[in-house]
């Protein structure tokens, strides 16, 4: 039994080793998350803005661009790991305000299950429509037409991450902040 117990010690400490590549990948997602928020949120910011003030978000203009520069800059610290502990609370912040203010009332689910009699009518009726009007198969090509749930599942996948990133920092190896922090460990 102690041989057991030792091998696993060996094989935890190897894979321990390998976790500053963990918080790069979370890095690395939540990047390409914040990323495309903030870009369409530019792109488009008195939409955005109009988005805003349906959902009764007060002074939505001033809202718009602070979400979109919170989340582009945000991911652009979080991708070379710098500020990371810093930018994760904004960031949080932003995603609790969409989980309450527009994804809760969707439930969990991003994507609508096929398994719901309800969706599974819709999702028939609407490929029906595409293949007597559309281009099917060019519009299926890279994936399956699904219809949007829009629930909370993303949002709290990302406040998890960033919960993870503001209470243990960006990880070591690969980000600005721990060779900063070496540098100031050696004065």
């Amino acid at each position: 039994m102690t041989q057991i117990f030792l091998a696993y010690q060996r094989l935890l400490r190897a894979v321990e080793a390998f976790s500053p590549l963990l918080y790069l990948a979370i890095r690395v997602l939540l990047f390409c998350a914040f990323y495309q928020a903030g870009m369409t949120k530019f792109a488009n910011i008195e939409g955005t803005a109009d988005w805003f003030t349906s959902l009764g978000i007060p002074l939505p203009t001033l809202m718009a661009y602070t979400a979109a520069l919170t989340e582009l800059v945000g991911a652009f610290l979080l991708l070379v790991g710098f500020a990371t502990r810093l930018i994760s609370l904004p960031l949080i912040i932003v995603m609790l305000v969409a989980i309450f203010s527009v994804h809760l009332d969707y439930g969990w689910s991003a994507i609508a299950s096929g398994n719901d009699p309800e969706i599974a009518i819709r999702l028939e009726r609407g490929r029906a429509l595409l293949a007597d009007y559309g281009h099917y198969d060019w519009l299926t090509e890279k994936g399956a037409w699904v219809i949007l749930n829009n629930g909370v599942e993303f949002s709290v996948i990302y406040l998890l991450f960033l919960w993870v990133l503001l209470t243990q920092g960006p990880g070591r190896w690969v980000s600005i902040d721990h060779y900063i922090q070496r540098f100031l460990d050696r004065k």
